[in-house]
């Protein structure tokens, strides 16, 4: 029987088998720069003729992935520094910090070896018992946390099938199931923002507190990262406006990052509610005192949000103040940063349009607005009881 080359039939083994081999040409390997070759070995001519159509298929198409001994850290890391050249450095530390989740189980294998079932295997285990404290696993971390995690993960092997790294992305279709998500709404426990109310309380509380003002930007929808950056080069006292162009952000809870907004819709102006603008002008007022009584001790960064000594606070500082106001008087303790949420829930309930809604917000979308931070509560659904009294109650007898 006559072969087509480069298929080979090879003599038979000790148990009297007889099999076929090839070699081909795949390509260069991205570790080495090397050409490399595969080698693949079959029991039947039938099969040795499919897979050399195949893989000669898949080279000439460009998607054939070229063997490699890369690991999953290896391409992890390759992949950050990748995206690093195109993000921001907060935004490479969330990455970081939500592929470093992965790695513990998943780094040590081959990109080509992982499985399905491995991704699979991870997301169980990082549900049940993934928070891990001083090298021990402990509760299952939440949900979200996951999910963001099995997202990075999907872009990487993404971009490591385009680099025809792998065949296929094997994380693709790993989804969180159905019955995870059921059990954590049943369990966890959502803090709900301040109601009006409570914002009205927790105003009253602070307005002796030397960071008023600062809180206050809070209230108005302000992200603390916002709040940290802004600058009194930014406001306009005379004609009661702020512009946001600048953020300090506290990463990994010791390194501040300045940069400017979070996106393009984020840089805005925004007028300043009366409330707002007096204590902005009383605590220049005192921070020109403060300047006047350090002298040359005073910093000068400009900064609105400082202490006594002109140098800039960070959002933990924010967060600090805040917490001692409401456990001082007795305030339910919420997110600083779900402030937003009781701002905009407001807006909203009052009639704000939409593209002001957004607009104040920082979004390019009010969709993304009202998904995360307009959460309207039982009694703020009231007055639609009283309209639907109007569907139901008969009408008065007349006399």
């Amino acid at each position: 029987m006559s072969l087509s080359v480069p298929i080979k039939k090879l003599p038979p083994n000790a148990k009297g088998h007889v099999r076929y081999r090839f070699v081909v040409d795949v390509g260069v390997d991205p570790g080495t720069g090397k050409r490399k070759q595969l080698t693949r070995t079959f029991d039947t001519l039938k099969e040795a003729r499919a897979a050399y159509a195949s893989i000669t298929h898949r080279r000439y198409e460009g998607t054939l992935a070229v063997p490699n001994k890369i690991t999953v850290d290896e391409w992890l890391d390759e992949w950050l520094a990748r995206k690093a050249e195109d993000l921001e450095e907060t935004t490479i530390y969330s990455y970081t910090v939500t592929l470093d989740r992965v790695r513990g189980n998943l780094g040590h294998i081959r990109l080509q070896d992982l499985t399905p079932d491995d991704v699979e295997g991870w997301m169980t285990w990082a549900l049940r018992e993934g928070r891990v404290r001083g090298g021990k696993a402990g509760a299952g971390l939440g949900v979200i946390s996951v999910e963001m995690s099995l997202a990075r993960l999907r872009d990487a092997l993404e971009r490591a099938v385009k680099q025809n790294l792998v065949a296929v992305n094997v994380a693709r279709e790993v989804a969180i199931p159905r019955t995870a998500r059921k059990a954590e709404r049943r369990t966890k426990v959502e803090v709900q923002p301040w109601t009006v109310e409570e914002v009205h309380a927790f105003v009253l509380a602070a307005q002796e507190q030397r960071l008023y003002a600062p809180l206050l930007l809070s209230l108005m929808g302000l992200r603390p990262a916002e709040v940290c950056g802004l600058r009194w080069s930014d406001i306009d006292l005379d004609k009661a406006t702020l512009t946001i162009v600048n953020t300090r952000t506290l990463m990994g809870y010791k390194t501040v990052v300045e940069k400017d907004t979070k996106s393009v819709a984020g840089e805005r102006q925004l007028p300043l509610p009366a409330l707002v603008s007096e204590a902005m002008k009383r605590f220049r007022a005192v921070q020109s005192a403060e300047e006047l009584a350090a002298g040359e001790a005073y910093g000068t960064g400009g900064y609105v949000f400082v202490d006594e000594l002109g140098r800039a606070l960070d959002g933990k500082h924010l967060r600090e103040w805040a917490y001692k106001v409401m456990a001082g008087n007795g305030l339910r303790r919420v997110r600083l940063y779900d402030a937003r949420a009781s701002c905009f829930t407001y807006l909203a309930n009052n009639g704000v349009p939409d593209h002001l809604l957004a607009l104040w917000a920082g979004h390019t979308d009010v969709r993304t607005t009202k998904r995360w931070y307009v959460k309207p509560d039982v009694e703020d659904l009231r007055s639609a009881a009283v309209t639907w009294g109007g569907l139901a109650s008969a009408p008065t007898p007349l006399p």
